[in-house]
């Protein structure tokens, strides 16, 4: 099923890549009318011939390519699948690109995101998150009458599996579920055996018409090793109470974690589980395929750390999203403006960082220097502290990287992909 999956998500997408996009898209280049992604390829826009409207959000080719190889080595690793998160990028050419690189599937959080990746060629879903409300439901009962198509989603109550039960057994059709373990106050999951037992009951009253799939946590909402692995031993022996219950539908069961900064450990503990049953575990890491300099760089720090196969590996992971702006004013001179602000860029993990540094006409972007930093942002500028005699004009291009790629790339909807020489060389759409 995976080159199957691999192969059509391509093809979809490649026939998507046909599809004109107009001009009123920011961060584009010159465009009298639409144009497809090849032909605007074809124009040989270059970022630093300021080609390309500023502000921009840019990808980088060779970044990307080296994230995707350094993710599908460390998973190979382990012996373990990939199904990165989505939502992250929500761009179904990243999403090709990751199934053909090996990835088991792609994970996402809604029904319209799951409807999203589907209509583009996806062909196995995990939804980490519960299907709730009649729409959301009509939206998977409709993909799932596509028979290709393979479909999982959270359950973490029996209330809710009451509720699926009732609206698939009226569709005739059968949902894959993962039952959802949490913590005390964290976010959603089966705190307790009690809770377990009475969704169990629950699940085997619809047994017609919902598969209980496999066993999923989120181990993101601890923030400590050891409270992390005790979570993930909890969800193994869980697991292995399933099994000998012979409460798993579906052979191989699936055991999916892992968020971006946590990846490791949860490969490290799963690949050595034993619950006497066939497993498939599914990691979940969204943030790796772009990266950034901020909340995951420190993540990834300790992952090459305390992580005997990161550290074998080549390099790490590289910041392959940055944002461009242009300095616009210069009122003071310990501060730039810069044509950047919160309408383009995240901020809720940290301000975008000032890294390179272009004056046009010249050969290639400086680095810019360690003083230069974000110190506020509003809808449409961003405030960059800066010295007194630095050699900053009105019209240098700044070159930033950011902190948090999901909350950047749900600002765009088409992002340029640049290669080494800052050429144009595709462009990715997002569906948020």
């Amino acid at each position: 099923m995976e080159e199957h999956e691999a192969s059509r998500a391509a093809y979809v997408t490649m026939e998507r890549s046909r599809v004109p996009l107009g001009p009123l898209n920011k961060g584009l280049g010159p465009m009298d009318g639409p144009l497809t992604p090849l032909q605007i390829a074809e124009q040989r826009w270059n970022l630093l011939h300021e080609d390309l409207s500023l502000p921009t959000a840019v990808l980088y080719e060779d970044k990307l390519a080296h994230n995707l190889a350094w993710m599908q080595r460390f998973i190979q690793a382990y012996g373990v699948n990939l199904a990165p998160h989505g939502k992250t990028t929500m761009a179904p050419a990243l999403f090709a690109r990751q199934l053909q690189t090996g990835a088991w599937g792609i994970t996402l959080a809604t029904a319209h995101q799951s409807r999203v990746a589907h209509e583009h060629g996806v062909r196995r879903v995990l939804m980490a998150n519960q299907l709730v409300g009649k729409q959301n439901m009509e939206i998977v009962s409709r993909l799932l009458r596509d028979e290709t198509f393979e479909f999982h989603c959270l359950v973490d109550s029996a209330q809710q599996a009451d509720q699926l039960g009732e609206f698939f057994s009226v569709h005739r059709q059968k949902l894959n579920v993962l039952i959802e373990l949490g913590v005390d106050g964290g976010r959603t999951g089966i705190r307790n055996s009690q809770e377990l037992d009475a969704l169990l009951a629950a699940l085997h009253r619809w047994r017609d018409h919902l598969a209980v799939s496999g066993v999923e946590l989120y181990e993101g909402v601890l923030q400590d090793e050891t409270d992390i692995r005790k979570f993930l031993h909890r969800a193994v022996e869980v697991a292995a109470k399933l099994a000998k219950g012979n409460h798993f539908d579906r052979n191989p069961a699936v055991l999916s974690g892992a968020g971006s900064a946590w990846y490791d450990i949860v490969a490290e503990v799963f690949s050595a589980a034993d619950i006497g049953y066939p497993v498939e575990i599914v990691l979940r890491p969204g943030c790796y395929l772009t990266h950034d300099v901020g909340v995951y760089r420190e993540a990834q720090i300790q992952i090459q750390s305390r992580n005997p196969i990161a550290q074998k590996m080549r390099s790490g992971l590289l910041p392959a999203l940055q944002l461009w702006a242009y300095v616009q004013s210069i009122p003071e001179k310990d501060k730039a403006i810069l044509t950047l602000g919160k309408r383009d860029a995240a901020f809720d993990a940290g301000l975008p960082t000032p890294s390179l540094h272009y004056r046009p006409g010249q050969a290639r972007p400086d680095a810019c220097p360690s003083r230069w930093e974000l110190f506020r942002m509003m809808d449409q500028h961003a405030y960059m502290k800066i010295s007194e005699g630095d050699d900053v004009r009105v019209g240098d291009m700044i070159g930033l990287d950011i902190s948090h790629p999901c909350l950047t790339f749900d600002k765009w909807r088409y992002l340029p992909v640049l290669d080494s020489s800052y050429q144009v060389i595709d462009i990715v759409q997002t569906f948020f």
